[in-house]
């Protein structure tokens, strides 16, 4: 152990650790989960501490020295070479001061490093004076926020469910020609394409993919240089200016002021937003997971309509059963999601006056959904998905048993003949088909063309 000292005194920190003072305070006053933030958001907590150190370069504020150091230090954590220095639970001080400070003290001290100097020697590299100079929690956080969400959905999300949704897409053109019973309220209903569920399913996820490109657009306004309440106090009129620059450079990416920046202040509304889209996402999910579900039960005793790769057994105890365990899981990774938002929304209301103070467990949950949903969504596209087999002679047999089918005969007799005419072929134990053609008045070769007539879309 080390001695390590803050405003409230000495405290003792492990010997290695680039940490020092408050981040060891906090992970004596926060045991709660042994959660921590996720790579792209201490990311981002590098990239700005190192765009705000150039910043301060250009504008003269800090010793070059110094300022060298620090941005080659900040640059090592975006990078990930100190992620595990970074050990605040994500149930912290409020707002993130701890999780603020730990980038603050990992930086300062690898900044010493640098410059040949032992850890903690604050007259040298301070982490408040130099590293978080022109800042505060209440700024860095919510663009920490915005950035490693932008750089998450930009980089794994989005390209997931593109792939998603084209694979979705092959499978309903592959299925168009399988006609099928449809099923309302879960009973028989008029009949439609194979293609034709999956083109919804498809369809689903491209209104999903569209809202998240919108939504990236809120992401791009970040409120850095906003200082702890939005005036900017204590900064150089230029230093937000400079720092949105030397994050454009670093990231490639369009950074903006926000329109308001005491609104950004107030409460990272961005984040919920994209949260309830992501919620949307993962309701959609279930969906078309139980749907594939239902669809692919049996395989003799079910709809059996489709068949889902095998990928594993499925029971301890009865031999030879296959489980369809990719859209199982689909499911309680869509009920996680589900639940995260909800802590999401419950913690934005955690804003009162000038900022938010529970804005951890909104970034851990935020970047968990997308986590969480980039690779399970992934996943379900490559091993199941793109394996997906059309069973078209069961389709076919459940659409000619289907009590739908007389739908088909009320603009020639009227729903309430055709009503009869099911109420007598289920007593009887016969297909509508089969008492169509004991009425008479319709032949089989008409009866099939009315089918195919019927699964044709109308405009």
């Amino acid at each position: 152990m080390r001695i390590a000292s803050d405003s409230l005194g000495e405290i003792k920190v492990p010997r290695d650790a680039y940490y020092s003072a408050q981040t060891q305070r906090a992970v004596h006053n926060f045991p709660i989960s042994g959660l921590r933030l996720p790579r792209a958001f201490i990311k981002a907590q590098g990239l700005i501490k190192a765009s705000a150190a150039a910043a301060h370069l250009q504008l003269g504020e800090i010793p070059e020295p110094v300022g060298r150091a620090i941005i080659q230090a900040a640059e090592e954590v975006a990078e990930g070479k100190w992620d595990d220095q970074f050990v605040v639970d994500v149930y912290q001080a409020g707002a993130g001061t701890s999780q603020n400070m730990n980038a603050n003290e990992v930086i300062a001290n690898r900044a010493l490093e640098i410059l040949g100097k032992r850890r903690d020697q604050k007259e040298i590299v301070h982490p408040n004076d130099h590293v978080n100079k022109g800042q505060s929690t209440n700024d860095t956080i919510p663009t920490a926020i915005y950035i490693s969400t932008y750089d998450r959905l930009t980089h794994e999300l989005l390209p997931v469910l593109s792939h998603f949704h084209d694979a979705l897409l092959e499978k309903a053109e592959a299925f168009h020609p399988v006609l099928k019973s449809g099923r309302t309220h879960l009973q028989d209903a008029v009949p439609l394409r194979l293609g034709h569920e999956f083109a919804g399913y498809a369809g689903h996820i491209r209104q999903i993919i569209e809202q998240l490109e919108q939504a990236l657009s809120a992401l791009l306004e970040i409120g850095i240089g906003g200082n702890a309440v939005g005036t900017g106090v204590n900064t150089h009129p230029e230093f937000a200016d400079r720092v949105l620059h030397e994050l454009r450079k670093r990231t490639d990416v369009d950074w903006k002021k926000p329109r308001q920046r005491f609104s950004f202040m107030q409460n990272p509304e961005a984040a919920m937003r994209v949260s309830g889209i992501l919620k949307e996402l993962a309701v959609h999910l279930i969906k078309i997971s139980s749907d594939l579900r239902l669809l692919n039960s049996g395989p003799n005793t079910g709809l059996a309509e489709i068949r889902l790769p095998a990928v594993q057994p499925g029971s301890s105890i009865m031999p030879g059963k296959v489980n369809p365990v990719l859209p199982e899981m689909v499911y309680m990774v869509s009920s996680q999601v589900i639940g995260n938002d909800t802590v999401i929304t419950t913690a934005m209301q955690g804003s009162q006056l000038e900022i938010n103070v529970m804005m951890p467990v909104i970034a851990y949950n935020l970047l968990q959904s997308i986590q969480i949903l980039s690779r399970s969504v992934d996943v379900f596209t490559a091993k199941c998905i793109k394996g997906i087999e059309a069973n078209s002679d069961k389709c076919r047999d459940w659409m000619e048993q289907s009590l739908g089918l007389v739908t088909l005969l009320n603009p020639l007799i009227g729903y309430d003949r055709a009503a009869q005419i099911a109420y007598q072929a289920v007593k009887e134990g016969k297909s509508i088909k089969e008492a169509v053609l004991e009425q008479g008045g319709v032949t089989e070769g008409e009866w099939d063309r009315m089918i195919e007539e019927s699964v044709r879309p109308r405009s």
